[in-house]
């Protein structure tokens, strides 16, 4: 039934299975909870403990309620079976998968998907996890394979590894077969970014390396310099130590103003200036207007504003591409109204601007291409005719927000073409100006993780242009392609070598090693697996990760770790 109902939709919700295990479907876009054991691609049934829910009345349930309002707990998780249920459930299935079951209909039987159960580790095995998956030939059954995931651990004492040899010979015994290869995994954590935040918030970036190599030597083997390497790349915007962090300050003022055109309230930043906005707009026209009259000996007087940033290496590399260019007129104006703090300030400044230029008092200069409102009057200025706009409702936010994003968007053309990572055609997509301005504004968001992605790699990996130029390219087609996802996780293949000193002298967070024997359809794996964090939701440990001899804070490299074993049996029918 569950089968025939996922085949338009995979169900959301689990179905009840007797009393006290429910059955999810699990397919799609959804992570599979069992893609660390199980590489196919097909929807799987994944059979668990059924969540209880205690009924209560009357003031036992206010109360409940009330306190759970005080003191939120966290969801529990998934629950697991027993392993002996687990077997049970087990044995039906693969009976039903058997076509040679005559008694229970086999002739009108579909092949189902797989079928994993969690388990709680009661056994002298510690199985977590037990599963089934049938072999098919066309549409006929022919057999199964049966898949058993043991885990000990969490424990402290690396002496307890048995040897790859020792490996070797257990796959061999079990499968009876005198020919095995094996294949290697190694995942390291290069650099968790919250790690070098001044807050305790997590912010769930990081940067993590895939090795992939065959011919082991070894348990615990460092990756060969040949090894297949990836790099995967997850980092969200806003870390204050990032060295793009004040391009991410005006994207927030670029975001609360086109949130304040759709919802008509605007949020105004707190002024970092001591100076108000519009004492700055004042002095800045006043300069202006002593320029036009000939009382000021340089012309070109506040037209760079070098760029800051808080990290000293990710400064020097963004000041040398940023940091000293010209500013044209709505460029400089956007640099002194970001500190606006209201909207009546905001129609101040804009008004001092206007009256200014209607009266012909100054003639700025003002690059070519910029379609904004703010442009547009000031090229009619030239003429000595400018058209009448008022600056009520929404205009005056709609204008600074124009020249925002003219300004930023300037600044990341800049950043990818002064490293020669882009070209102008490339870039069109996400800073033309043919499309609605909320539009535009997306854009720009996907421009900015972009350039966070590049200056971070940049900075902590020390990434050069051989590098930095596939990264821009992958994630441009993918942005080209997809909305903004901060927590998308964007994958670089690349030479080992280049990261070497960050693996190097580092301990895994995750290794293992495939034994395999047999080919095609007749392939059986045993995976032997250490990791930092344990292989399944429902391992419970509030240890995780920890030293089991040092305080929380990590000051020991000393790590608890998880050894886990998946064995898989092939029986035909």
């Amino acid at each position: 039934r569950i089968y025939e109902e996922g085949k338009e939709n995979i169900p959301e919700c689990p179905y009840l299975y007797e009393t006290d295990a429910e059955i999810c479907l699990v397919g799609g876009s959804c992570k599979s909870p069992i893609e660390r054991f199980w590489k196919g691609s097909s929807p799987v049934y994944v059979v668990q403990k059924a969540v209880e829910n205690e009924s209560r009345e009357g003031s036992e349930l206010e109360e409940a309620l009330s306190v759970s309002e005080l003191f939120p707990k966290e969801s529990p998780g998934p629950a697991a079976l027993p392993v002996g249920e687990a077997k049970l459930l087990l044995s039906f299935y693969n009976m039903v998968l058997n076509p040679n079951m005559t008694h229970l209909g086999g002739s009108d039987r579909v092949v189902l998907p797989p079928l994993w159960v969690r388990c709680d580790g009661s056994d002298p095995e510690h199985t977590v996890w037990m599963g089934t998956e049938p072999l098919t030939a066309g549409e006929k059954t022919t057999g199964i394979n049966i898949y058993m995931v043991s885990c000990d651990g969490p424990k402290a004492d690396k002496n307890c590894f048995t040897s790859l040899e020792e490996l070797k010979m257990q796959h061999k015994r079990r499968h009876h077969s005198s020919v095995v290869t094996t294949r290697g995994f190694a995942q390291y954590e290069l650099i968790k970014m919250s790690a070098l935040e001044d807050t305790r918030v997590d912010s769930g970036s990081n940067l993590y390396v895939d090795f992939t190599w065959n011919n082991v030597e070894k348990v615990l083997q460092i990756p060969p310099l040949t090894s297949d390497t990836t790099l995967n790349i997850l980092l969200e915007s806003g870390n204050p130590r990032s060295p793009v962090f004040h391009l991410y300050q005006e994207l927030q003022l670029l975001l609360a103003l086109a949130e304040g055109l759709k919802t008509g309230e605007t949020e105004w930043p707190e002024p970092a200036e001591s100076e108000s906005a519009l004492e700055l707009i004042r002095e800045f026209l006043t300069d202006l207007k002593k320029q036009m009259a000939g009382d000021c000996v340089s012309g070109k007087k506040n037209e760079t504003e070098p760029i800051q940033c808080d990290t000293a290496a990710g400064g020097t590399y963004i000041q040398s591409l940023l940091g000293e260019r010209g500013l044209d007129f709505a460029e400089q104006l956007w640099c002194r109204m970001r500190g606006v703090s209201s909207h009546q300030e905001l129609i101040d400044c804009f008004t001092l601007v206007i009256k200014s230029l209607e009266r012909g008092e100054i003639q700025p200069w003002i690059r070519q291409g910029s379609s904004s409102l703010l442009c547009k009057l000031i090229h009619q200025s030239y003429h000595g005719k400018m058209e009448v706009v008022s600056l009520s409702g929404i205009t005056p936010i709609q204008m600074l927000l124009e020249i925002g994003l003219d300004k930023i968007k300037r600044d990341y053309v800049i950043f990818f073409l002064g490293q020669e990572l882009a070209t102008l055609t490339s870039l069109d997509y996400f800073t033309s100006t043919s499309v609605a301005l909320q539009e535009q504004v997306d854009r720009v968001q996907k421009l900015h993780h972009m350039v966070e992605i590049m200056a971070n790699c940049r900075v902590l990996l020390q990434f050069r242009h051989e590098s930095l130029f596939p990264l821009t390219q992958i994630c441009m087609k993918y942005y080209k392609e997809n909305p903004l996802k901060e927590k998308h996780v964007f994958q670089l293949p690349i030479r080992a070598a280049l990261l070497k000193r960050f693996y190097q002298n580092k301990h895994p967070d995750l290794w293992k090693v495939e034994i395999s024997s047999g080919q095609g359809p007749k392939e059986v794996k045993t995976v032997w697996e250490v990791s930092t964090n344990p292989p399944a939701e429902h391992v419970a440990s509030n240890n995780s990760g920890l030293s089991c001899d040092s305080p929380a804070d990590g000051s020991s490299e000393e790590k608890l770790f998880y050894i886990t074993v998946t064995k898989c049996s092939q029986v035909p029918f």
